[in-house]
């Protein structure tokens, strides 16, 4: 299993090198947005882009993969289609071939003739990547490979990655937007059970050399497999001072010291941020991006990441949701927990990713149809959906 997991810390950062390299130029980077079909958009955005830069980072991991694990290539999902139509309205399958040549001779049927720029994406998905992590290295752990199921997301947060802002300020260390934003997402479950046992979170966009102009990126991993939990971060994060207080409120709404703090999504609904802000007071942050709103939650920046729409997916949470498994956290379902009642003694309706939803069509198909919560400690969150559930009463009782 160290071994698969390796392995996909060296495609994560191929994939990587791929992202950059597709940003290093402007001009040829108009080249390679296609908008995405109908059936493939995120109903959460009027606009939805798919890049050469998804499709070759997905087809990259999905075939470096099948090289060296034969078999595992049946139960590889990714959120892109592999086909692209070029200007001549030519539909090109891509798939990477066995030398950089024939690649590069691909890739320019795709970029309509560009030889320049075809043998330039061909060279980078063709380099070699060494990836070695002492921890990793040391481990040996067995685990049957036909159990095991991929789902990727080759660029989360595209509209970020299209948009290619690379000056934006953090707040407390979270990013609202900018390319920081951008993760590449790799996670492994059981397909037996649904339960995430790797994850790999690549952040291709952390840092920009002033002189250069070019960007270094980050890797984040877990693994969770029948009692050993492993993961790339140390516990020593120390968590910001929870010392504001909240004095919004007087009399039977006594003022507080707030203990938590959430990352959220710009779009979400009113009540929750009211009720939210309750319970955070001002230490509410809004982010760009699922994975990077949870990569926020495992780097110990915020306790909880939430969002209660339908527009995340399968792809979009196991990554980050083996990470947190191996810290002694997880990715719960919101709709389930709201309507849990604590009193009955049943476990946290944790987010599975083996079975479709009934009815669904489309990336329907793999929404995580109630919502989400990521934290890193099961004793917090039990706290933090307790002031929830109260405060959402409260705002329901008002209205």
């Amino acid at each position: 299993m160290s071994d698969i997991l390796r392995e996909l810390l060296c495609v994560s950062e191929k994939a990587a090198n791929i992202a950059r390299a597709c940003r290093q130029q402007e001009a040829l980077f108009q080249l390679l947005i296609e908008e995405k079909k109908e059936e493939e958009k995120n109903k959460k955005f009027a606009v939805d882009f798919k890049t050469l830069a998804d499709v070759l980072v997905q087809e990259v991991i999905k075939q470096n993969m099948e090289n060296k694990f034969p078999g595992l290539e049946k139960n590889i999902f990714g959120e892109e289609s592999n086909e692209f139509t070029n200007d001549l309205g030519e539909k090109i399958t891509l798939r990477l071939c066995s030398t950089e040549e024939e690649t590069a001779e691909l890739l320019s049927k795709v970029l309509s003739g560009n030889k320049v720029a075809s043998e330039a994406l061909a060279r980078v998905v063709h380099q070699d990547v060494a990836f070695t992590d002492p921890t990793l290295d040391s481990t040996e752990i067995n685990v049957p490979q036909d159990i095991l199921g991929i789902w990727v997301d080759p660029i989360d947060s595209t509209y970020q990655y299209i948009k290619g802002s690379a000056d934006i300020k953090s707040n407390q260390g979270i990013f609202p937007c900018g390319l920081q934003c951008v993760t590449i997402l790799i996670g492994v479950y059981d397909i037996q059970t649904g339960v995430p046992l790797m994850g790999v979170i690549n952040q291709p966009f952390v840092s920009r050399d002033p002189n250069t102009l070019r960007w270094k990126g980050q890797c984040y991993w877990g693994l969770s497999y029948m009692g050993t939990n492993m993961h790339s971060l140390q516990l020593t994060i120390s968590r910001r001072s929870g010392s504001e207080t909240h004095t919004g409120n007087t009399g039977s709404e006594a003022a507080f010291s707030p203990s938590f703090s959430a990352v959220i999504s710009t779009s979400e609904k009113e009540t929750i941020k009211a009720a939210l802000s309750r319970v955070c007071g001002d230490r509410i942050f809004g982010a760009a991006g699922a994975g990077y709103k949870s990569l926020c939650v495992v780097q110990g920046l915020v306790d909880i990441y939430i969002f209660s729409e339908d527009t995340t997916f399968k792809w979009d949470s196991c990554a980050a949701h083996a990470i947190l498994r191996a810290m002694g956290g997880g990715i719960v379902d919101l709709k389930e927990c709201l309507e849990r009642n604590p009193g009955t003694g049943l476990d946290l309706p944790q987010l599975v990713y083996h079975v479709e939803n009934e009815g669904a069509a489309g990336v329907d198909r793999w929404a995580n149809k109630g919502g989400l919560i990521a934290y890193r400690s099961r004793k917090q969150l039990e706290t933090f959906l307790s002031l929830l559930v109260q405060n959402l009463e409260s705002a329901e009782t008002q209205t």
